[in-house]
């Protein structure tokens, strides 16, 4: 049932993803980007499928868009086939220098956003964030969610940020959650070789015998962090996770100027 929930709340999430709705950064369905542009509707009726193209990035957003950053992002292109993207015209506010009171504060569910890379320490001068999807069955019953964040940084922001990441969870391996026994467990493993620096962080929930994953994986490149986030999966259901990654940096890399 636990599972159910969740991967039910990931799915409207990926429809309707919207910071104003509240940035549940302390759950693995978190909101890291807020408002969406949705992609083109696929064609219905009798007229023969088309792949849908990318949204338009949009020209203005709230505080801390970046249309120049956004336009950096996966595209459906650069993605396998049957993936969608939403771009985020909102940005989701990061935790700040390390030295703030959540990031200084004992093993509680106020760190989960540090712990699972959802939230970062450090200012980003931009940041650009997409939800990406991708139906794993024509029934739908299996349905992969993840986000995309880039955030640059005008000094060693980035760098910084990794290093916080790491002793964070060196920190706080473990978190409970609320009365009930649930808990959250984080581990750190070498990313898959990408970008300057590369960094894995396996983050999970468990609420009885039902357990949800909710891994990431960072990659630093100059001044920049590229972050890629899974949604709320089953154990096992992490296969794209690096895949997506690989092509996140490409485009980033081969958009630059």
């Amino acid at each position: 049932m636990f599972s159910m929930m969740v991967r039910g709340s990931v799915a409207v999430v990926a429809v309707c993803l919207a910071t104003a709705c509240g940035p549940s950064t302390a759950h693995p369905t978190d909101r890291s980007a807020g408002e969406t542009i949705p992609a083109t509707a696929r064609a219905t009726g009798s007229a023969p499928a088309t792949k849908p193209a990318s949204p338009a990035v949009p020209a203005t957003g709230g505080p801390g868009y970046s249309a120049t950053l956004s336009a950096r992002l996966l595209t459906m292109d650069s993605l396998p086939p049957g993936f969608t993207v939403q771009i985020a015209t909102v940005m989701a506010r990061d935790a700040g220098n390390a030295g703030d009171r959540r990031a200084d504060s004992g093993c509680s569910e106020h760190m989960i956003p540090l712990l699972s890379a959802s939230r970062l320490t450090g200012t980003p001068s931009a940041m650009a964030a997409a939800t990406l999807s991708r139906d794993g069955n024509p029934d739908n019953s299996w349905l992969w969610v993840g986000t995309e964040i880039i955030r640059t940084y005008a000094d060693d922001g980035a760098r910084r940020a990794m290093t916080d990441l790491r002793t964070f969870v060196g920190r706080c391996p473990t978190v409970a959650s609320g009365p009930g026994g649930g808990s959250y467990r984080f581990a750190l493993a070498p990313g898959p070789g990408l970008g300057d620096d590369s960094l894995r962080v396996s983050s999970s929930s468990t609420s009885g015998a039902d357990t949800l994953t909710f891994d990431s994986i960072l990659v630093r490149t100059g001044t920049a962090l590229i972050v890629v986030k899974e949604q709320g999966n089953n154990p096992g259901d992490d296969k794209l996770l690096a895949q997506v990654a690989e092509a996140a940096l490409r485009r980033y890399q081969a958009t630059g100027s």
